[in-house]
């Protein structure tokens, strides 16, 4: 089995052009409130919201895309100029690599290298 996350989104249109620029992910399918994004065998879904008392946006989601070799991740990301060369956070206490950034929704996106 596996998990999809979903994130929410205040403009689809907007999130996929930074998600493909700022973190290499391409469109699988879209419609006007929501859009399934693909990178290799990864998946992220935005869907909109309103940003509504009936509809709200809420933000501060978290996703962590788990990869096996973090350093070639970290390296691309800095170069698409995604994160600053000094975010990446090794040996961590929970015995991790990682670096993380948000997105415009301000949803956190972590990679994570277990070590």
């Amino acid at each position: 089995m596996q998990i999809i996350s979903v994130l929410p989104s205040q403009d689809i249109d907007r999130d996929v052009a930074w998600y493909n620029t700022h973190v290499g992910f391409k469109i699988a399918h879209k419609d006007n409130m929501y859009v399934v994004l693909k990178r290799d065998k990864l998946y992220i879904h935005l869907q909109w919201h309103a940003d509504t008392k009936d509809d709200p946006l809420l933000g501060g989601s978290v996703i962590k895309i788990f990869v096996k070799d973090i350093q070639p991740v970290f390296e691309e990301f800095v170069k698409r100029g995604t994160v600053n060369k000094n975010k990446l956070r090794l040996k961590t206490d929970w015995n991790t690599n990682e670096f993380g950034f948000y997105d415009l929704n301000n949803n956190a996106v972590f990679f994570v290298e277990d070590i």
